[in-house]
């Protein structure tokens, strides 16, 4: 199984599962009936904290502008 499927797998699975067990968190308008970001970070070889940070922020900032309707999926 590549890490790509894997992540979906668990991404998938555990969002059914979070908005079944919280059903209030689907209400609410920013969640879009999503409860993860596009995305993953996968690291075999060492990825220094410098590059896990800077990942983080671009991520934080994406989700930030799609909230704000401003970047579609």
């Amino acid at each position: 199984m590549s890490v790509s499927d894997y992540v979906g797998t668990v991404k998938g699975r555990t969002a059914i599962r979070i908005f079944n067990r919280f059903q209030h968190l689907k209400r609410k308008p920013y969640w879009g009936n999503h409860f993860w970001v596009k995305g993953y970070c996968a690291d075999t070889v060492g990825l220094d904290a410098e590059k896990i940070r800077a990942y983080v922020q671009y991520q934080a900032k994406r989700e930030h502008l799609v909230e704000q309707g401003r970047l579609k999926f």
